[in-house]
Formats: C-alpha cells, sequence, structure tokens
C-alpha cells in the first residue's frame, strides 16, 4: 500500500510543499508569485480530499495512508502559514499557536495510542472545521490582493486565520478534556 494512487497523491502532496515556498523566492512579480503559490497550495489542499475519496472507492485505505495524510497536512499548513509570517501576512504568535497545537496533539495522539486509548483522541467535527478555516484563511493570505476585484483577500485571510487560531485552542483543549481520564491514570 506504499504507492497505491492515494498514496501518490499524498506523496505529490508533500512535494509540492518546497514548491510552494520557493515560488517566493523567484524573480518575478509578486502578483504572480502570489497567484502561483496561491494555485499551488489550492490544488494541494484539494488532493487531502480526493485521495481519501479514492482511497476508499478503489478499497485502498491503509494504515500507511492513514499515517502519511495527517502528516502531508501539518507540514503543507506550518510551511504555507510560516511563508506567510515571512512575508509579514500572518501574525507570529497565529503561527505559534497553529504550530504547537499541531506538535501538542501529534504528540498526545502517539501517547494515547501506545495506551491503547486511541479512540478517546479521534479526529472530532471542531478539529475538521478547524482544518476547512485553515485552508481558506492561508490561500486568501497568499493571494493577498483584489479577487475578482472585489473580495479583499488579505483582510479576509487575516480575519480567517485568527478566527483557526481560535478554533485550533478549542480544538487542542477539546483534545486534551477528551485525554484528561487516561493522563490522570497514569500520572499515580
Amino acid at each position: 500500500m506504499f504507492f497505491t494512487t492515494p498514496t501518490i497523491m499524498t506523496w505529490a502532496r508533500i512535494a509540492a510543499i518546497p514548491l510552494i515556498v520557493g515560488v517566493f523566492y523567484l524573480p518575478i512579480e509578486p502578483a504572480s508569485r502570489n497567484l502561483i503559490a496561491t494555485t499551488m497550495f489550492v490544488v494541494s489542499a484539494a488532493t487531502d480530499w480526493l485521495d481519501g475519496y479514492l482511497a476508499r472507492k478503489l478499497n485502498q485505505v491503509s494504515s500507511f495512508g492513514a499515517f502519511l495524510d495527517p502528516v502531508a497536512d501539518k507540514i503543507l499548513v506550518c510551511a504555507s502559514v510560516l511563508v506567510l509570517v515571512h512575508l509579514g501576512r500572518a501574525d507570529v504568535f497565529v503561527a505559534l499557536i497553529i504550530i504547537g497545537r499541531e506538535i501538542a496533539i501529534s504528540a498526545l495522539r502517539e501517547w494515547m495510542a501506545q495506551i491503547g486509548a486511541a479512540k478517546s483522541v479521534a479526529v472530532h467535527m471542531i478539529g475538521k472545521l478547524k482544518t476547512v478555516v485553515q485552508m481558506v484563511a492561508i490561500p486568501f493570505l497568499l493571494f493577498d490582493g483584489k479577487l475578482l476585484g472585489l473580495i479583499d483577500t488579505h483582510q479576509w485571510g487575516v480575519w480567517l486565520i485568527w478566527m483557526a487560531a481560535v478554533m485550533t485552542v478549542w480544538s487542542m483543549v477539546y483534545y486534551l478534556r477528551k485525554a484528561l481520564p487516561e493522563i490522570r491514570a497514569r500520572a499515580k
């Protein structure tokens, strides 16, 4: 299951990450860099849904794919947020919240899996909603202009990335509360 169609799509998403970052080092117009990076991010983010759909449809669901998919998502989001901080389009505090939460919850999930309690920190709707808000905020901030001549993507992106940061904290608290009984039981 290492090289199924869905897993290859996940690998492609990982391979796209340095390309998205690298676009901002190209000697081209800033508006062109923004458009290319935004397009690459949107296509990469769309493969997240598509690879899961294909894995189920083609009966190619695997434990390796289940491991790799969220790793690809987390690296894509973290790299993009760091680029946005570097460009002055996102606050470093937002980056710390988003990246810190990803590290903390990943570690929590790993530990909960080791003690046989992974189901208590399974993905919840608040985590999915947080991801959707992030996946809309990031391309808005990458684009950083007027979409269709009407929508100020920078302003909307700033509001959405802060909303995502709040939802990030909320989801982290939710997962920690679900894990708390196991944490207390093991701390004795």
